[in-house]
């Protein structure tokens, strides 16, 4: 088993117990149209004393370690907890909403969105809007400048704006969100918006 199909595991356990969970980053922009190939799944959970009991019982030993007790104390201390499979020798890293508060804003409009898997099977999960996606990369990008941000950025605008999408983008939303992130942040927001923009205007509608 990869690491990406045991993370694929794990939202499906998270939504078995109807715990409260968000993906962001790369995974969550394939939702919008960003085709990039990526085994990054960020998993953005929010966590009661109940749903933490209930996620270990999907993990039981001696197989896996998901440690009720541990996620517990990693949510009041806001650090990232693991769940391990250990005859796999992988894990996935799951990010309290305590340790990550600037994303409450993006969890409480989160979604459900189809993606799919590394065989092309979809899977339903609940995800980030694709305006907190991109704000999302640009706080990430504003931090560690990887030239993916950008061109994942610029994915997800073409597709939402394109008319691919089945759902409304509110520019103005992004906009206002960066300009408390960078100025280098807003400068490549507005680049990239404009970029777009720019680039639809002299294309054809897709239908």
């Amino acid at each position: 088993m990869s690491e990406f199909q045991f993370y694929l595991d794990v939202l499906k356990a998270l939504d078995t117990v109807g715990a409260k969970y968000m993906v962001v980053g790369a995974y969550g922009a394939s939702a919008y149209g960003l085709s990039r190939n990526t085994h990054d799944v960020d998993i953005i959970v929010d966590l009661d004393s109940a749903a933490c009991d209930a996620l270990a019982l999907q993990f039981p030993p001696p197989r896996y370690y998901a440690d009720p007790v541990q996620m517990r104390d990693s949510i009041w201390h806001g650090i990232m907890f693991n769940i391990i499979d250990g005859s796999q020798g992988v894990k996935a890293d799951l990010v309290p909403l305590s340790r990550e508060p600037e994303y409450q804003i993006a969890f409480n409009q989160r979604i459900r969105r189809r993606v799919y898997d590394g065989d092309g099977n979809p899977l339903d999960i609940w995800c980030a809007r694709p305006e907190d996606i991109i704000v999302g990369k640009l706080m990430a990008w504003q931090e560690g400048r990887s030239a993916k941000h950008p061109s994942d950025i610029y994915a997800v605008l073409n597709f939402v704006l394109s008319g691919l999408a089945d759902m409304e983008f509110d520019v103005n939303y992004v906009s206002q969100r960066v300009t408390s992130i960078g100025a280098d942040a807003l400068r490549l927001w507005v680049t990239i918006l404009d970029r777009v923009q720019s680039e639809l205007d002299e294309s054809p509608p897709p239908f």
